[in-house]
């Protein structure tokens, strides 16, 4: 019984190590997604492609995909290609104001 016991306590800590793992994981790639889109979208006046943000924020494309199209949707950006045949997103503009 006390083994029992003793195996479900070490498989609870485990499973509560492996969730804390993962959730430090999300947040930290998040975050690395927000500076980096932010950064781009600042540098590259306005303009943003899926290997731009991918590799800035050094997370996985598909995972880039999706923040990029979702903020796309949120800012209603266009999706654009240029002369080269690269798609894009171009964002609106920042307007800064004099203070």
């Amino acid at each position: 019984m006390i083994a029992v016991e003793f195996v479900f306590l070490i498989s609870l800590g485990v499973l509560i190590v492996l969730t804390a793992i993962n959730y430090f994981k999300d947040y930290q790639e998040k975050q690395q997604l927000e500076n980096a889109f932010y950064q781009l979208l600042e540098n590259q006046n306005g303009q943003i492609s899926l290997i731009q943000l991918a590799a800035t924020a050094r997370v996985d494309a598909e995972i880039a995909q999706k923040y990029l199209e979702r903020q796309a949707k949120i800012f209603s950006a266009t999706l654009e290609v240029d002369a080269d045949g690269d798609s894009f997103y171009r964002f609106p503009k920042i307007r800064r104001s004099s203070q």
